[in-house]
């Protein structure tokens, strides 16, 4: 079967199967054609078509006859440029004529500019492309003219960038642009005609400088018109020119090793420099081209070394929705980097991103941005000053029991982490909203961040007194484990003085199922890690604190201990526990008596976690207050750690070479003997004579020397919020932070469906 295809307004016809190709040029086919004495004059010189296909050739030449002619003001499509100024002519380009067109080039300026623009009509039709490409003279006259007078004349680079643009619109003609080096030329020529705008900016400030200095010489005045008008028409024409440059460099940059050679010549720089524009269209493009670019590492630090940011802030206040949806899709690209989120917040994007919250079109994108900024801790208290989370809360109650966006409450989430936020939040019946949705959707993320804003001192947290009761009754084995633990981090936050633990505990029968999830693998870690913070909190109170302890809780929490001893978390939070436990009588005694809880603090004493280490060293000073024994211990390994060099040295020098003692006494007996060196306080150095040869003094008074706590009344040197090692403590009832340097519950949600654009 033969299949014609219309080749363009150069009336060809081509008959084509799977082993022939024949073009046949129709140059006498007008209106007044007859098209039955054509048809069969086409059949007899065309051995490829058989008689009997006649009536499809006398169709396919009818339908070529009457074609309509494309319209001048029709639209173009996304991949093709608006006509521009230069591009009218008053003859219609043949394709029958391109050697003619060719010719033109070798003339003069005016006849070059001509030449091309036929070519470029003729380019435009995609159909003419291939007959294009196999005229290897017009292409090559294009590039040589191109290359070696681009200066000379702007519409004429103009024009010739635009026939290979045209070419580069289509993937499979890549190869020739490539091949005739037009991308590296548009790359020249870019870099120059911004250098020129720099000089036409120069020049048109000094003439303006000159007419403001000398208002009443008209003579400046005029000059200084004159100038601008040059120069208005100098950029509109510049302008162009760059479209077409940076339009055909983007289609060429669909292969990553040809962006890479951009790349390497600065096109990040150029497209930055661009945004100083006013020109829409061409700023459209600019940014398109940013956005593809920065989904590489690269590029997106050459864009932040260019504060790129600040340009494209300029962008946001534009009326073009295409630039402006085009602007904030970049945006949302480079706000994944923590050094461009925070030249967003300076340029001042959280206000005018969220003025933008409630627009349906952009708003999207707009809460995708400000999630990013969101989830740093310096930023969040931003957003308190603009109009932003009672736009967010309305959102959210509009949801009612619908589907929530996962990027609303995303958002939503981080921001519940700042004090300031969650008063803002919390504000008239919020907390009551978040509560029932939570509650009664048994919503996970509502409950998170619900858990965040617990978690603040203040006003704030005895609201959350009234629903206690109704978050305790969460708890259960019939639950799903993540929204349990969402309850029960928000029930651990509330370290209310005035809360009844103890009939919370009773009224919900809440002690098995803390004791029962202690157990190591009877749950996922992080039920078990707000288990221990739970009972951490509840431990404030006397009563549950020997609740707790006759329960059989401590050795479970020891137990734990050894399970999970390589996670600092846990390590932290168990010894907080302990740390409450010990203020209390009933529970000192045990853990102090019953337990080797104390042997395990003195070996945590010297963590290399700087939080346990605090916390440990709280519970210790508090045991050696009221245990002698244990004091003398933790003494003497407080004192083994902090002399660890001097008490080696002595051990060493103690020794001879032949393991011989060679350090004698008075007596002629060797200084060490079998015994520990702290029981020889003799060989204690001496502080200005504070410390006698014959041991009288012993080093817990240098130790109270060190301290200045000579003198003070009191037992355990030091106070409750420093040690003796000048280490800061925590005081009574304040949970420590945590091995990462936040509060336990303080817990962000970072994901969402939506992933960067590209």
């Amino acid at each position: 079967m033969l299949v014609f295809h219309n080749f363009s307004e150069m009336d060809k016809l081509q008959a084509e199967d799977a082993r022939y190709l024949k073009s046949i040029r129709l140059k006498s086919l007008n209106a007044n054609t007859d098209i039955a004495t054509l048809a069969r004059r086409v059949v007899e010189e065309c051995r490829l078509i058989h008689p009997s296909e006649l009536p499809e050739v006398e169709q396919l030449l009818f339908y070529l006859q009457n074609r309509k002619k494309p319209d001048k003001q029709e639209k173009h499509s996304p991949r093709d440029l608006t006509p521009f100024e230069g591009m009218e002519l008053d003859e219609e380009a043949n394709i029958n004529s391109i050697d003619d067109y060719v010719e033109l080039l070798y003339e003069d300026i005016p006849e070059k500019v001509r030449g091309a623009t036929l070519i470029l009509h003729l380019a435009r039709n995609p159909d003419n492309l291939e007959e294009l490409l196999q005229n290897e003279t017009a292409l090559g006259a294009l590039a040589r003219v191109l290359r070696e007078d681009w200066k000379q004349s702007v519409d004429m680079a103009t024009t010739i960038i635009y026939v290979f643009f045209c070419f580069s619109s289509f993937s499979q003609f890549h190869g020739l642009v490539t091949h005739y080096k037009i991308g590296a030329l548009c790359m020249n020529i870019t870099e120059h005609e911004l250098k020129r705008y720099d000089l036409w900016q120069d020049e048109l400030q000094k003439k303006k400088k000159a007419c403001e200095e000398d208002p009443d010489n008209q003579n400046v005045k005029k000059e200084h018109e004159k100038a601008l008008k040059k120069y208005q028409g100098l950029l509109s024409k510049q302008e162009q020119l760059l479209r077409v440059a940076l339009y055909l460099l983007l289609n060429l940059a669909e292969d990553t090793r040809t962006e890479l050679k951009m790349r390497n010549k600065n096109i990040v720089h150029m497209l930055v420099k661009t945004l100083d524009r006013e020109d829409e269209e061409l700023l459209v493009l600019v940014v398109s081209f940013l956005k593809k670019l920065s989904i590489f590492l690269e590029n997106k630090n050459d864009m932040a070394e260019t504060y790129a940011v600040e340009k494209l802030a300029r962008l946001l206040a534009c009326d073009h929705e295409n630039l402006l949806n085009t602007t904030l899709r970049l945006l949302l690209n480079l706000s994944f980097d923590t050094g461009l989120r925070s030249q967003m917040v300076q340029a001042g994007l959280i206000p005018k991103l969220s003025l933008m919250l409630a627009d349906e079109k952009q708003g999207q994108l707009c809460m995708c941005i400000l999630y990013h900024i969101s989830v740093d801790d310096r930023f969040k208290s931003m957003f308190a000053y603009t109009d932003c989370i009672p736009q967010l809360m309305k959102m959210l109650f509009e949801c009612g029991e619908s589907h929530m966006d996962p990027e609303l409450i995303s958002f939503c989430i981080n921001l519940a982490a700042n004090k300031r936020n969650t008063q803002l939040i919390c504000e008239g019946n919020g907390l009551k909203m978040l509560m029932k949705r939570g509650l009664k959707l048994k919503d996970v993320l509502i409950m998170k961040m619900i858990r965040n804003l617990s978690q603040h001192d203040g006003p704030t947290k005895n609201l959350f007194i009234d629903y206690v009761g109704d978050l305790a009754a969460q708890i259960g084995a019939e639950e799903r484990e993540e929204y349990v633990i969402e309850c029960l981090g928000t029930l651990a936050n509330l370290t209310i003085p005035d809360l009844d633990w103890e009939l919370v505990l009773k009224e919900y029968n809440l002690v098995p199922y803390l004791k029962d999830h202690l157990n190591p693998g009877s749950a996922e870690d992080d039920l078990i890690l707000e288990v221990v913070i739970m009972i951490g909190t509840v431990s404030m109170d006397d009563c549950c604190a020997a609740t707790m302890a006759k329960s059989g809780i401590i050795p479970a929490l020891i137990e734990l201990l050894n399970a999970q001893q390589e996670d600092d978390e846990f390590v932290c939070q168990i010894v907080y526990v302990f740390y409450q436990m010990v203020f209390h009588q009933a529970t000192r005694d045990v853990i102090i008596k019953d337990t080797q809880a104390p042997a395990y603090l003195i070996d945590l004493m010297h963590d290399k976690n700087a939080e346990i280490r605090k916390v440990c060293n709280s519970t210790l000073d508090i045991i050696a207050e009221y245990d002698k024994e244990c004091e003398r211990k933790i003494q003497s390994e407080k004192f083994r750690w902090h002399n660890a060099q001097w008490l080696e040295m002595v051990e060493n020098r103690a020794m001879g070479d032949d393991g011989e003692p060679f350090m004698l006494g008075d007596d002629g007996e060797p200084f060490m003997h079998n015994g520990d060196i702290l029981e020889r306080p003799d060989l204690f150095y001496t502080a200005d004579g504070i410390i006698p040869a014959d041991g009288t003094i012993s080093p817990e008074f240098f130790t109270d020397y060190q301290n200045g706590d000579i003198g003070q009344a009191g037992g355990f040197p030091g106070s409750m919020n420093m040690d003796m090692f000048g280490q800061s403590t925590v005081t009574p009832g304040q949970r420590p932070a945590t091995a990462y340097g936040i509060r336990p519950d303080a817990q962000f949600f970072y994901s969402y469906a939506g992933a960067a654009s590209r």
